[in-house]
């Protein structure tokens, strides 16, 4: 009878290294999940229920399981290959980082630190609840990149910090599959753990939960919702705010395209104290406004800023920002404009929503209506569209009196006399062929990324791939040099990526055909760039129609024309 084992992977990239790993392994029946902290669990427990001998997991994951089964599971240890590996790959990103984690993983960290003399730090906790409150005092002090398990990670992103993992490779798995088989041959007892079941009082209709001093839920009760709304990263930030505030914090969120208003409050009983979070559903339905949208995602990029160009341009849009003055962004399709947008409020709003208004689609008649209160940045598209240029101006107007910041976004030249009676200053977006000192930074952040994600082999580029990346054409700019990474990346069975391996791709599947952009009529034009963005897209159709800023009926009849 083969031994049932079954791995809950804490982050997708484990997956297909798990995949690799099972044929050398017949005489396991070996399955596999996705998930971490909670939601691990609940996919260990479900393996468990299905006959699973024994559990193996990672980390703080694999520590929560322990406590919610009763048979065995062991905790995949890093190897010293997996630590370089990954240490290497975050020093190569060029950024101020620190390496955060329990001694498991900081004790091996400080030994490759040492051999290979990287400038990285250490920081090592002892409890989960220490990782919030440790990654804010690190962005305090100018860290711009943490290194470590899958909370980390989260965390980090949560507060706007790239967030890297320290993945497990193959030899890690290998290692403890052949630990699992040694250890179901002397442990054949089921390991009693005692499961802790809370009572629930409903005395109210409120959303309200309560936490205790250690961070555990203690009551809840929910009338809007079927059960607690508020993701694991809502509740670190929230639990971090109240720590830092010691009283008070009040936040806006996206759920479900509804906004709802936050309240979290400290209590002090008998000398313990509690945190309290009363959640109110808000009544305006935002997203169902067509063309208006409230951006919730962190910036994860790089801001790639090693050029004079964008440096600068950097520095006049945080002083436009900070004295309230309206600024236009003009530039190509690919050169960062939403970035930056999303970017500078991340940075300087301090709270408050990030709200786009795409005038092909909304509706003027809601202007009044926008919570401006609430908002704290506000992007306009496609002005030109809007039809009553007095009212927008009066809106406008309006948003400056409440501090309400405000990006005009283009790409085909914007005429500022449409909006009568504001200064508008305008801000012209680099290309790459202007900025190519930024191809570096943008390069590495997009091997990593997809290092990440994808589990790709590539970690470094050589200093001549990047001189060939500097002389290479990109029409949508960073998307496209984004793309063509990407390419690379998931083709390449190297560590390094070499200039030969650029030169080597066939550049026609990135680029349209030259021939038929000198020659070609103007429908030849468009078909051949519908083409290439649908290939781009992975023929996606819906996803390439919006890259092309038109409908799936219109791509659709270009291409039988």
């Amino acid at each position: 009878m083969k031994i049932n084992i079954h791995i809950v992977a804490p982050y997708e990239a484990m997956i297909p290294v798990i995949q690799e790993c099972i044929p050398l392994f017949p005489a396991l029946d070996i399955t596999y999940s996705l998930g971490d902290l909670e939601v691990g669990v609940r996919k260990a427990v479900d393996a468990e229920e299905k006959g699973a001998d024994i559990l193996i997991s990672r980390g703080g994951t694999a520590q929560f399981i322990k406590k919610n089964v009763r048979i065995p599971v062991l905790d995949m240890h890093l190897s010293g290959y997996d630590m370089i590996r990954s240490l290497s790959l975050a020093t190569n990103l060029e950024r101020k980082t620190a390496i955060v984690g329990f001694s498991n993983i900081t004790s091996g960290a400080q030994a490759v630190i040492d051999l290979l003399d990287l400038p990285l730090q250490v920081f090592t906790i002892s409890d989960l609840s220490e990782v919030a409150p440790l990654i804010l005092e690190l962005k305090n002090t100018g860290y711009e990149q943490i290194v470590g398990d899958v909370i980390t990670l989260k965390t980090s992103k949560a507060y706007g910090l790239k967030g890297f993992l320290i993945q497990s490779g193959k030899e890690s798995i290998m290692n403890s599959l052949e630990d699992a088989e040694i250890l179901y041959r002397y442990l054949q007892d089921n390991n009693n753990v005692t499961k802790v079941m809370e009572q629930y009082i409903v005395n109210n209709h409120q959303n309200l939960m309560m936490i205790d001093g250690q961070n555990k839920l203690i009551y809840e009760h929910w009338t809007d919702f079927p059960s607690n709304p508020l993701t694991k990263e809502h509740l670190y930030i929230l639990n971090t705010d109240l720590e830092i505030n010691q009283h008070k914090v009040t936040r806006n969120l996206m759920l479900d395209d509804r906004m709802i208003n936050v309240t979290g409050t400290c209590v002090q009983v008998e000398g313990q104290r509690y945190k309290v979070i009363v959640i109110d559903k808000n009544t305006m339905p935002l997203m169902e406004r067509r063309g208006l949208t409230i951006e919730t995602e962190i910036a994860s990029e790089p801001i790639a800023d090693t050029s004079v160009s964008i440096k600068t341009i950097l520095n006049h849009i945080e002083t436009l920002y900070k004295s309230n003055q309206i600024i236009l962004l003009e530039g190509r399709k690919g050169t960062s404009k939403a970035f930056i947008t999303q970017y500078i409020h991340q940075k300087l709003a301090d709270g408050g929503m990030l709200a786009t208004l795409n005038f092909k689609e909304f509706d003027q008649d809601y202007l009044d209506q926008l919570p401006l209160g609430k908002i704290r940045t506000i992007k306009l598209l496609n002005t030109e569209f809007a039809d009553g240029r007095e009212r927008l101006s009066h809106f406008l107007k309006e948003c400056q009196k409440q501090q309400v910041r405000i990006f005009i976004v283009s790409e085909n030249g914007f005429v500022p006399e449409l909006l009568p009676g504001l200064k508008l200053t305008k801000i012209m977006m680099p290309t790459l062929s202007e900025r190519k000192e930024d191809i570096r930074t943008l390069a590495q952040y997009f091997i990593a990324y997809y290092n990440q994600k994808y589990g790709t082999t590539a970690v470094k580029i050589t200093n001549e791939a990047i001189g060939f990346l500097e002389n290479y054409s990109y029409p949508n700019e960073i998307d496209d040099l984004k793309n063509l990474i990407k390419q690379i990346a998931l083709n390449s069975q190297d560590y390094v990526i070499q200039k030969e391996t650029i030169e080597k791709a066939n550049t026609n599947e990135h680029l349209p055909a030259n021939d038929i952009l000198q020659k070609g009529t103007l429908k030849e034009i468009e078909k051949e760039i519908i083409k290439w963005v649908l290939k781009a897209e992975n023929h996606n159709q819906t996803k390439a129609a919006e890259r092309l800023g038109i409908n799936r009926a219109t791509l659709w009849r270009k291409l039988k024309e």
